[in-house]
């Protein structure tokens, strides 16, 4: 047993080194997501890491438009992206202000950002959108856990929805992207609709009850779209080409990411801190923490190479090839290996986790069920 363990300690540690190598970037290929002159739209992108990733995207070419609900936070922010343009002369940037838990609200912004781009749909579409808000279970009111439902999966279900189907089947207004064989080029490259979900969704814990159910939600919608997305992708390679489609395909392919960040330090973290309860604060004591731009650099490393689910730390993809059953695999080897290895480390993570909340119960006693 004492041998087995040891071994398994060092396999461990090897696929830990080479995880960390492979999020900074060490075994990059192709670009699978060039933004340079792409239009891409982010939602939650006033703070946090919506921020980051519009300074990021700004530093590598693209035209942005960001979405949230405070208006000073969103000029503040567009302040903040745009001073780190590429190409300061031609890339352009755009706000909106809405509230994206609205259904009506999504397709607003397409619209707006649609005009905005010159009468053309965002290549790029990235909803992250999200706010956490702690608490037991039963201490929290189910009011709450409808608005983290709405915050965490139906803004981007919604968001999701109209994107797709805007991409999809387009108006008639909408102007054809063939003029110049340039803007066929930058027209033809595949769409991309990216989903912000977070770590929580691969293993829940004491204190997130409200919010975890609504981003392992999103790990689902991103699986079923992503499966989905091949009839249409498929579409455009008919079997037979000499036949007249019901509808035209889209001249396009359309990929789904999803991202999978830990802890943020953000103002959104610091809020959330309000409302944790102790046992949670405990139990990701030792989690790795990010800043916005360091959990920016990891998500856009990861649709680089053409990942599908996409941790931002470490413990995030130990989490991921732990738990993913039939997601479809980013690395076929790392994957299968990395789920094997894991599976032997879990046999002691979770006792010790379980063992801290029980330990906590056993020395403060029943919690006092606060109002909600």
């Amino acid at each position: 047993m004492a041998l087995g363990l040891f071994w398994a300690s060092i396999a461990l540690l090897v696929f830990l080194a080479i995880l960390s190598l492979d999020i900074m970037g060490f075994f990059s290929r192709k670009n699978h997501l060039p933004v340079d002159g792409r239009t891409v739209l982010l939602t939650g992108g006033s703070t946090g890491m919506g921020r980051g990733l519009g300074k990021l995207l700004a530093q590598k070419g693209a035209n942005i438009v960001i979405v949230a609900r405070d208006v000073k936070k969103l000029q503040a922010a567009i302040e903040y992206i745009s001073a780190a343009a590429k190409n300061p002369q031609t890339q352009r940037f755009h706000f909106i202000s809405a509230d994206v838990t609205v259904e009506a609200e999504s397709t607003r912004i397409l619209e707006e950002a649609t005009a905005w781009n010159n009468g053309r749909v965002p290549d790029i579409v990235w909803a992250n959108a999200g706010a956490a808000t702690p608490g037991l279970f039963l201490e929290t009111s189910l009011e709450t856990m409808r608005k983290q439902m709405d915050i965490n999966y139906w803004a981007a279900a919604y968001l999701a929805h109209a994107t797709l189907k805007v991409w999809l089947y387009p108006s008639a207004k909408q102007p054809t992207t063939t003029t110049t064989s340039s803007e066929k080029k930058v027209s033809e490259l595949p769409r991309h609709f990216i989903i912000t979900s977070s770590s929580i969704a691969f293993c829940n814990i004491a204190g997130y009850a409200p919010y975890g159910p609504a981003k392992a939600a999103l790990r689902s919608l991103s699986d079923a779209l992503r499966s989905e997305l091949n009839l249409y992708n498929g579409a455009r390679r008919p079997l037979n080409p000499s036949s007249t489609p019901t509808a035209p395909p889209a001249p396009f392919d359309i990929n789904i990411h999803t991202i999978y960040p830990g802890t943020i330090l953000s103002p959104g973290h610091e809020l959330e801190n309000t409302t944790k309860h102790a046992i949670t604060t405990i139990l990701e004591e030792s989690d790795p923490r990010q800043s916005e731009d360091e959990v920016a650099r990891a998500a856009m490393k990861g649709l680089e190479r053409g990942d599908y689910m996409i941790a931002t730390n470490w413990l995030g993809q130990l989490m991921r090839v732990s738990s993913l059953q039939g997601s479809p695999r980013d690395g076929l080897v790392w994957d299968t290996v990395g789920s094997w290895v894991t599976s032997i480390a879990w046999l002691f993570i979770w006792p010790d986790m379980e063992g801290k909340v029980w330990k906590w119960g056993r020395k403060n006693g029943m919690p006092a069920l606060k109002g909600e």
